[in-house]
C-alpha cells in the first residue's frame, strides 16, 4: 500500500502542473467565450458598439480590483482555496449568459468572469510552477503562460462554432463551459496543496500585491513588455468581430471566432520559442515584432483587407508571446516564493490596464469617428509606446537590471 501511495505521489508531481495548467486554461477560455457572440447579443437587445466595449471592459476591471486587492492572497491561505473560488465566480459567470434577459446580467457575467481571471492570474500561474517536478522550471514556466493565452485563444474558438454549427447559439457554449469547469474543479481538488502552512480561507485579507526589492529592478521592463502586448490584444479583439461583419461581411461565427482566437494561439507559439531565447533577447523582441503586427492591422483597417487582418493577429499575437513569457519568466524568477504569486498579479496588474483602456477608447472614439479610423487612432497611440519599450529593452535588457 504505501509503494502503491508513494508512486502515485511520485506521478502526481511529474504530471501535476500540467494538470493545473488544464484547469487554467478551463477558467480563462471562459472570460473570451462571448467574444464571437456580442453580433447576437446586439441584433437581440439592440446596443451599439460603444455598450459592446464596455462590456467587453468590465472583465478587464473585475480583473484589476481582484489583482490589486487580493492578488497575493494565495501565498498565504493556500492556491487551492482561491482556485476554487475562481472555478466557482467561473460558474456562476457561465450562468448568468445562459439566464440572460438584458444588458444587467450581461454586465454581472463579464464582471464575475473578470473576478473568476483575477484569482487565477497569479494563484495559477504559481501553482503551475511550484508543482513542477525538479529541473522542470522552464517547462513548467512555458505550460502557465501557455494556459493563459491558450485558454483565451480556445474561447471564441468554441464558441463560434458551436454558434454557427450547433443549436441554441447563446445557450450551448456556456452549457459546454460549466461542464468543463466542474472537471477543472475535481481536478483541483486532487493536486497537493503547495503553500506550506497554509492559513485557513477566513483569515485572508485584502492587500494590494506588493513588489520585493528583489523584484523592482526587472519589473520596469517586464510591465512594459505586458502592457503593450495586451493592448495589441484588447483592441483586436473588441475589433475584428465588428469589423470582419460591417466592413468585409463575413458573418460566420466560426470564422469570427477562429481570426480572434489565431491571436492568442499565436501567442502560445511565441511562448514556447521565448523559452529558447531567454527573458534578456525575448522582451525586446516581442515588443519589435508588435510594431509589425500593429502595422498590420492599420492596414488591414485602412484597406478593409482580410489578407492583411490575419497575418496581423498571427504577427501580433506571436510578438506579444515572446514578451509576455519573458515579463513573467524575468519577474517569477526574480521574486521569493512567499511573494511570488503577489508579483506575478501586480504584473497582470499593469497587463489588464492595456487591455481595458484600448477598448474603452475604440467604444468612445466609435460613436464620433467609425470603428476603422477608431481602431487607426489607436495603434497611432500604441505605436510609439511599443517602440519605446523595445529599445529601451534593448539597451537594458531585464535581466542585465
Amino acid at each position: 500500500m504505501t509503494d502503491r501511495r508513494s508512486g502515485h505521489a511520485e506521478r502526481t508531481t511529474r504530471t501535476g502542473y500540467l494538470w493545473a495548467a488544464v484547469a487554467f486554461a478551463v477558467c480563462m477560455a471562459g472570460t473570451t467565450l462571448p467574444t464571437p457572440l456580442y453580433g447576437l447579443y446586439q441584433d437581440e437587445l439592440g446596443f451599439s458598439e460603444l455598450i459592446v466595449t464596455v462590456v467587453f471592459a468590465v472583465y478587464a476591471f473585475g480583473v484589476i480590483g481582484v489583482l490589486l486587492f487580493v492578488g497575493n492572497v494565495s501565498d498565504s491561505v493556500g492556491r487551492r482555496p482561491v482556485l476554487l473560488c475562481g472555478l466557482t465566480l467561473a460558474a456562476l459567470s457561465a450562468l448568468c449568459f445562459l439566464f440572460e434577459g438584458g444588458l444587467p446580467l450581461l454586465y454581472a457575467g463579464r464582471l464575475l468572469s473578470g473576478l473568476s481571471a483575477g484569482l487565477f492570474t497569479g494563484a495559477a500561474t504559481a501553482f503551475v510552477l511550484e508543482l513542477a517536478p525538479p529541473g522542470g522550471h522552464s517547462r513548467a514556466a512555458f505550460a502557465a503562460t501557455a494556459a493563459n493565452m491558450g485558454g483565451l485563444g480556445c474561447g471564441p474558438l468554441l464558441a463560434g462554432l458551436l454558434a454557427e454549427y450547433a443549436p441554441r447559439p447563446l445557450a450551448l457554449p456556456f452549457l459546454a463551459h460549466l461542464a468543463l469547469v466542474a472537471g477543472a474543479f475535481v481536478v483541483i481538488l486532487l493536486l497537493p496543496e503547495t503553500v506550506h502552512d497554509p492559513r485557513p480561507l477566513r483569515a485572508a485579507r485584502p492587500q494590494r500585491p506588493s513588489l520585493p526589492p528583489e523584484v523592482r529592478p526587472v519589473f520596469l521592463p517586464a510591465g512594459l513588455a505586458a502592457f503593450v502586448g495586451f493592448s495589441l490584444l484588447g483592441a483586436f479583439t473588441s475589433v475584428t468581430p465588428a469589423f470582419l461583419a460591417r466592413s468585409l461581411d463575413v458573418h460566420n461565427h466560426a470564422a469570427v471566432g477562429l481570426i480572434v482566437s489565431s491571436a492568442f494561439l499565436a501567442s502560445t507559439l511565441g511562448q514556447l520559442l521565448a523559452g529558447r531565447l531567454g527573458e534578456a533577447r525575448s522582451l525586446p523582441l516581442g515588443c519589435l515584432i508588435l510594431i509589425a503586427g500593429l502595422a498590420l492591422l492599420a492596414g488591414a483597417l485602412a484597406w478593409e483587407a482580410l489578407t492583411l487582418l490575419v497575418p496581423s493577429a498571427v504577427v501580433g499575437g506571436f510578438g506579444q508571446g515572446l514578451a509576455l513569457r519573458g515579463a513573467v519568466g524575468a519577474v517569477a524568477g526574480a521574486a521569493p516564493e512567499e511573494h511570488r504569486a503577489g508579483a506575478i498579479s501586480a504584473l497582470f496588474v499593469v497587463a489588464y490596464t492595456g487591455i481595458s483602456i484600448p477598448v474603452i477608447g475604440v467604444g468612445v472614439l466609435t460613436e464620433s469617428v467609425g470603428l476603422q479610423d477608431a481602431g487607426l487612432l489607436l495603434i497611432c497611440c500604441m505605436a510609439p509606446l511599443a517602440a519605446f519599450a523595445g529599445l529601451y529593452l534593448l539597451r537594458r535588457p531585464a535581466t542585465a537590471l
